[in-house]
């Protein structure tokens, strides 16, 4: 890869089941005595760096769950970005579709107080650069299902959502199937605006997306309220359903897997989770682990409910309903049970990536907490 290349020039290969598209960032990460409120302060007693980024958190927590993924970004040409590189070539996501630019690599410096709370500031521009070259487009006609998180660039969203859209309306005249749409609206508006998916884009993506994740900040902020974004993500799902039936004609086809489709899930840390599906509202608990760090929960999540609502039954399960087509109310529970188990266990690690579990360590959190409920 050179610099200036697009993520379309990257050499051919083989498509991942499982496209994510965010940034590979690295997390320079301050241990503070308190995280300081306006015009405070506070003391670092520890400073390093790990790796993160939405769209490449969710991918190696796929690729550590044993799913094929890959990772469409672009990183800068510098010692952050080589860095990032070296550190993907090293795990088993599929790099085929990340760029190098000339901009400064995209890093966050991350305050985590005793409690593993945190603030994050973003700096580098080198995603905000992203461009999707024709090979990635085209990589999503062969991937089962594509992510997207909010902080890709709005040009760069609104030609994923136009190429799956295009892929979907193929797929009604060939019987094909279209890979799953995830969108993570993982920002406040505020924090999004000038680097991030706009409003307007981000309403296409709440119509159109198969399943659409947001958090207990930046759902508020995007629909006002948390009772409004359920209200009107609701609505939504309602209307898509109705479309699906025919009473709606002219909103364009979708993919879909059964009646609880399309679905949401807004999650509220240690408050649990909302899940919205087919229009139908339902609340769930978070797991009580004793928290080190909160920082990456929400894309392990994420990637938990991708794993077993989207990508299917894994090759070493058995006797477990396949994750596409498992659409009843107990196959929206135990998804977001399992996701749940995943961002849990990814709390009680320091930093976002080394914590995430495999299918193992999942299963076995789950089994020993099915067995401490019984009791």
């Amino acid at each position: 890869m050179t610099p200036e290349s697009d993520a379309g020039d990257a050499a051919e290969g083989g498509s991942p089941a499982i496209l994510s598209i965010g940034a590979a960032a690295i997390d320079e990460w301050y241990a503070v005595s308190n995280l300081p409120e306006p015009d405070g302060g506070a003391f670092a007693s520890e400073v390093t760096s790990a790796f993160g980024g939405v769209g490449a958190n969710v991918a190696v927590a796929l690729d550590r769950l044993g799913r094929d993924a890959g990772l469409v970004s672009r990183v800068g040409d510098d010692e952050y970005g080589r860095r990032a590189l070296t550190y993907l070539a090293e795990t088993g996501v599929d790099g085929t579709h990340v760029a190098v630019g000339d901009d400064p690599h995209t890093r966050s410096l991350i305050l985590r107080d005793p409690d593993g709370e945190r603030a994050i500031v973003t700096a580098g521009e080198s995603f905000r650069g992203l461009r999707l070259g024709d090979d990635a487009l085209a990589a999503m006609a062969d991937a089962d299902a594509v992510f997207l998180t909010a902080y890709a660039p709005d040009r760069a969203a609104q030609r994923v959502l136009d190429r799956v859209e295009s892929l979907r309306e193929g797929a009604t005249d060939s019987d094909g199937t279209p890979p799953a749409l995830i969108f993570d609206l993982s920002g406040s508006v505020e924090e999004l605006v000038g680097r991030g998916t706009e409003p307007a884009t981000i309403h296409r993506f709440l119509h159109r997306a198969d399943l659409f994740v947001a958090d207990g900040v930046a759902a508020p902020a995007f629909f006002g309220s948390a009772e409004a974004a359920v209200e009107r993500i609701a609505d939504a799902q309602r209307r898509a359903v109705a479309s699906d039936a025919g009473s709606d004609p002219g909103t364009g086809s979708r993919s879909r897997r059964g009646p609880t489709w399309p679905r949401a899930v807004l999650t509220h840390g240690a408050d649990g989770m909302t899940a919205v599906a087919g229009g139908d509202v339902s609340q769930f608990d978070a797991f009580d682990v004793e928290t080190v760090d909160t920082t990456g929960a929400g894309d392990a999540f994420t990637a938990g409910l991708i794993d077993r609502w989207i990508a299917g039954r894994p090759p070493e399960a058995s006797g477990e309903p396949d994750g596409d087509h498992d659409a009843d109310r107990d196959g929206v529970a135990s998804g977001v049970r399992f996701a749940a188990a995943v961002a849990a266990i990814n709390c009680t690690s320091r930093f976002t990536q080394p914590g995430l579990p495999t299918r193992s360590e999942v299963e076995s959190f789950l089994a020993e907490r099915s067995v401490t409920e019984r009791e």
